[in-house]
């Protein structure tokens, strides 16, 4: 009986964790759209943070898939939700902001059902994982009223900045000496 009891412990554990892994699929696939799209509209500077976030988003996938493996389960491979393309340059910024925000509030909410499962490694990945969301919700929010109290001018500072569209070697927050 005992071990019928943690199979159902570890099956929730992997659930929330896949959960948490679909979100971050959704996350990479938004971002990544919208470092394309800010790039062809010449706002490199922008678009680059936009992908370094994308990629610390991919890492954030790998963490959870590896967590599911290690439980002896399988990792999804779909997106929570669609991905909102074509979006001015007005709306990306709050719309990320408010999806940091959800994610944040949705993983302590995950956080709380690995800790109900006596599961603290899978507790543990979320508080890192949540640290680093908060960054990037930060720097969304941040951005979000630049261009909402400044508009135009801030946006025409940045037009025409680099876009450095190479691969980094690492995402947002190791660039930004933060992180795991």
């Amino acid at each position: 009986m005992p071990t019928d009891t943690r199979q159902a412990r570890k099956k929730k554990v992997i659930g929330v964790l896949n959960k948490a892994r679909s979100m971050e699929l959704q996350a990479i696939y938004q971002y990544m759209n919208q470092h394309y799209n800010l790039d062809n509209m010449d706002y490199g500077d922008l678009a680059l943070k936009v992908k370094l976030i994308a990629i610390d988003e991919m890492r954030h996938a790998e963490m959870f898939a590896e967590r599911i493996k290690e439980l002896d389960g399988e990792p999804s491979a779909e997106p929570a939700a669609m991905i909102v393309k074509a979006q001015k340059i007005d709306a990306v910024f709050p719309f990320n902001a408010r999806l940091e925000d959800d994610t944040i509030d949705v993983y302590n909410q995950l956080l709380l059902v690995c800790r109900e499962n006596g599961d603290s490694i899978s507790m543990k990945l979320f508080e890192t994982i949540i640290d680093e969301e908060q960054a990037h919700f930060n720097y969304f929010d941040n951005v979000s009223d630049h261009i909402r109290t400044l508009g135009a001018a801030y946006l025409s500072q940045i037009a025409g900045t680099p876009a450095d569209t190479g691969t980094p070697a690492q995402g947002f927050i190791a660039s930004t000496g933060g992180g795991a």
